[in-house]
């Protein structure tokens, strides 16, 4: 009967940071099977290994090899990363105990709302940032500072240049600003013959 109160309340926990915090944010269903099939796993094995006389050292050593799995996906971005992290934490926390107490379970709880908090739209509202390629080349990074303040609309806080591309005329820029008001758009209209900004996940500025 604890085993199974373990499996609800790691299903419930799951289902919470999945389905009411990540994917109302963020929309992206392919992630949603990769949660739960991270969450569900762990859990499977976490529990086989606890039942078994090789105890918690097997259990750290499979948190061990799992912390060490790269995301390579360009695809997967750093808040991703802590979604995939709960996931495996949550199926962790309940696997390799024996009863659901209260530790565990303020554990878990901790997990869901420490996501639910980083990850809020109101946390930094007016924070931005984005990778452009602009069809300029520039070498000064004042006036690249000021191109930027005018192509996106906010106060440049930071930026730095990947790349500068003086055959082509280009400039890779990674770049940190805030809006003047936090319901603005990201990035302005460009006007015809600027650089523009591809809407994109990956939010990578493409030539005019």
């Amino acid at each position: 009967m604890d085993r199974l109160l373990l499996v609800g309340a790691d299903l419930v926990a799951i289902s919470l940071l999945t389905f009411a915090v990540y994917f109302p944010r963020h929309h992206r269903r392919d992630l949603v099977a990769a949660f739960l099939g991270v969450n569900v796993g762990v859990l499977a094995v976490a529990m086989v290994l606890g039942s078994t006389s090789v105890g918690i050292g097997m259990g750290m050593g499979l948190f061990g090899v799992l912390s060490i799995i790269r995301l390579r996906s360009y695809e997967i971005a750093q808040h991703e990363i802590a979604y995939y992290f709960s996931a495996l934490a949550l199926g962790l926390l309940t696997g390799l105990s024996e009863s659901l107490d209260l530790l565990h379970t303020g554990l878990m709880v901790l997990v869901v709302t420490t996501l639910y908090a980083g990850d809020h739209p109101r946390l930094f509202p007016r924070h931005r940032q984005r990778e452009l390629r602009l069809d300029s080349a520039y070498t000064d990074e004042e006036a690249l500072s000021s191109h930027l303040e005018v192509l996106l609309g906010g106060r440049v806080l930071n930026l730095s240049v990947k790349g500068i591309d003086l055959v082509n005329d280009t400039t890779l820029v990674e770049v940190r600003y805030v809006v003047p008001n936090a319901s603005r758009a990201a990035v302005t209209k460009p006007r015809e013959g600027s650089p523009r900004t591809d809407d994109s996940p990956r939010g990578r500025g493409v030539r005019a």
